[in-house]
């Protein structure tokens, strides 16, 4: 059995310098798929719509610009209090602005499921050979 991290923030969904609105956002993280985190956002009159991407690639955007295709995170300003993330799909991109404590606090949680560096597992990537062996050897 894997376990799950789960949080709720707020985000700013950065539409100018003047303007921002507030959006409800769910983390989560399951230890059965550990590169993983799912962003949920909550936007008011549509369905809310996740993003799936690396549990490093958020890490490493709150103290330094990080990521390539889609989504790219950064710290805002000096003092590393704010992350901005961008992500870009063919409708458009979304600048959400984050305070880093909770996305901290949240990381955190993760790391007591499943330790950065060590999602790979030396045990369980030898039971995953083991069970496609097997069934690639009932198949002949």
């Amino acid at each position: 059995m894997h376990s799950t991290v789960r949080a709720h923030m707020a985000m700013h969904l950065v539409v100018s310098s003047e303007l921002s609105f507030r959006i409800a956002v769910d983390l989560d993280y399951d230890g059965g798929d550990p590169f993983a985190v799912r962003l949920t956002f909550h936007l008011p009159g549509d369905e809310p719509v996740t993003w799936v991407f690396a549990r490093e690639l958020l890490v490493d955007g709150i103290g330094r610009a990080s990521g390539e295709g889609d989504v790219h995170i950064h710290p805002v300003g000096e003092d590393l209090s704010q992350v901005d993330l961008v992500l870009r799909s063919p409708d458009g991109d979304a600048r959400m602005r984050a305070a880093a404590p909770p996305l901290l606090a949240f990381l955190a949680r993760t790391d007591l499921v499943v330790p950065m560096g060590q999602e790979t597992a030396a045990g369980d990537l030898a039971q995953e050979l083991a069970g496609i062996l097997s069934a690639t050897g009932r198949e002949s």
